[in-house]
């Protein structure tokens, strides 16, 4: 097959297949094919740059700066991150050989799984696509990506970016909505890798155990955010109001709910009330630097959590606009319906604790989140929330900053996903990291086969020097 000049075949298998033999040709593992698809990437993004930001703004009211910053931009900075390192992430890894495999050399070998599935969300639509696919080009995979339907301008555009860049051979979006998704998974992908939601995690790690495809899942939960009476308030607030309500709250490592401390609780309510106002002004439907919902179904959701607790700021929507105003809701109990799920918007409500022993026997009740925040001016408070609270991911005194490192993993645990990726890890995702031995034989140890003849007290002994 010549990846250059073929059409995108018409069914999910018949593209699958095209890739395939692609893979097999081999073009794919040279360093420098996989430096040049990263260019071209990265190029396709650039002049599409004005595409992309109109596309999010119709999408999502994304205003552009935000959505440079957390979209092209980041993107832009992973390539780069992956051009600089490439080379050195793929080199095969020498091992320290033990003696008792004498005359040895051992390596591990980055191998690229073969064939992709990348499916994306809309609520970073072009991040959350662009970053796995490359990881995948980088390992030297072929790819095939499915934007969401949710997004479809930005699926359109980001189509566009991928023609640009790559034959339809080597990497290909597939469009549409259930139905589409469904072909895919009833392929036989090398790797798939899912952002989402939990309960569809769980149908795409179904269809992938029928090959035993091995599956990165990164999807989402309450992350909690605890704000101990040590924390400098005012920039808790600023922080934890800049996670929280960015893109209108639809970011997966948001701030899910403040759990404060019960003799700071007001003052971090009126900061956070007025931080908001800062950001956005007394009437944030006209601010330019505030979101939409994503579209009338996930409105009506979020509309129905605004019935309990007192907003401190915002409770306002327009289900014409798709807008709900960034929202802080106190008085909220445990047992109301904004605490049951995950709110995937901008609402934020506030819980109070009286000792941090209560504060973490709380959050160890629930599902691991995919992010952990502490605010906190002693060390000691800090420390022991990290210890006692799994998480994908955490952050002390900041919020979403640890997306922002490449060299650092991003990922679930539990309920809140399988896998890492950012950086390196993008690369390893995508790599099967295959054990090499090479042996001389210039000697052959005649002891080691039968007829057996070496007392075991002897051989226990060999083995634990020579092992």
């Amino acid at each position: 097959m010549d990846a250059s000049t073929s059409c995108p075949p018409a069914s999910g298998s018949e593209l699958l297949q095209a890739q395939r033999a692609f893979f097999r040709s081999g073009a794919t593992r040279p360093v420098a094919f996989r430096r040049d698809a990263l260019v071209r990437l990265r190029a396709a993004l650039v002049g599409a740059e004005a595409e992309v930001l109109a596309a999010l703004q119709a999408d999502l009211g994304r205003p552009p700066a935000e959505a440079y910053a957390s979209e092209v931009g980041f993107v832009l900075g992973e390539i780069d991150f992956a051009l600089r390192h490439l080379a050195r992430w793929a080199r095969p890894r020498k091992e320290r050989t033990p003696p008792l495999l004498f005359p040895a050399t051992s390596w591990i070998h980055p191998e690229p799984y073969g064939c992709t599935l990348i499916v994306g969300p809309w609520n970073y639509p072009v991040q959350l696509l662009l970053v796995p696919l490359l990881g995948a080009i980088a390992a030297g995979n072929c790819a095939v990506l499915k934007p969401s339907e949710l997004a479809p301008r930005t699926a359109e555009v980001l189509a566009r970016v991928v023609a640009t860049a790559f034959p339809p051979g080597h990497v290909a979006v597939v469009q549409g909505g259930v139905d589409a998704v469904q072909e895919l998974l009833a392929q036989r992908f090398d790797s798939i890798f899912f952002t989402g939601g939990a309960r569809v995690g769980r149908i795409v790690m179904q269809a992938a155990a029928r090959f035993l495809t091995p599956v990165t899942l990164e999807l989402g939960g309450k992350s909690p955010c605890i704000v101990d009476a040590s924390a400098d308030l005012d920039v808790a607030a600023r922080r934890i109001a800049w996670g929280k309500f960015m893109n209108a709250g639809q970011t997966c490592v948001a701030p899910d709910f403040v759990l404060v401390h019960a003799s700071v609780r007001a003052q971090l309510v009126e900061r956070l009330a007025a931080t908001v106002r800062a950001f956005y002004g007394d009437a944030p439907r006209g601010s330019p630097d505030f979101g939409r919902i994503v579209n009338t179904a996930h409105f009506d959701r979020l509309a129905a959590l605004l019935g309990r607790g007192r907003a401190a700021v915002g409770g306002d929507s327009d289900r014409a606009e798709r807008y709900i105003a960034p929202t802080v809701l106190d008085g909220v109990e445990w047992t109301d319906p904004v605490m049951q799920d995950e709110i995937f918007g901008p609402i934020l409500p506030v819980l109070e604790f009286a000792t941090l022993d209560a504060a973490i026997a709380r959050v160890q009740a629930m599902e691991r989140p995919l992010a952990l925040y502490v605010f906190a001016g002693e060390r000691a408070v800090q420390d022991r929330v990290l210890r006692e609270l799994p998480s994908g991911g955490a952050c002390v005194n900041d919020t979403v900053a640890q997306l922002l490192n490449p060299r650092l993993p991003f990922g679930g645990v539990g309920d809140s996903g399988l896998g890492g990726y950012h950086g390196r890890h993008s690369f390893e995702t995508f790599s099967h990291m295959r054990s090499v031995v090479r042996r001389g034989t210039w000697f052959d140890l005649a002891a080691k086969y039968p007829p057996y003849r070496m007392p075991l007290a002897v051989l226990r002994r060999l083995m634990q020097v020579l092992g």
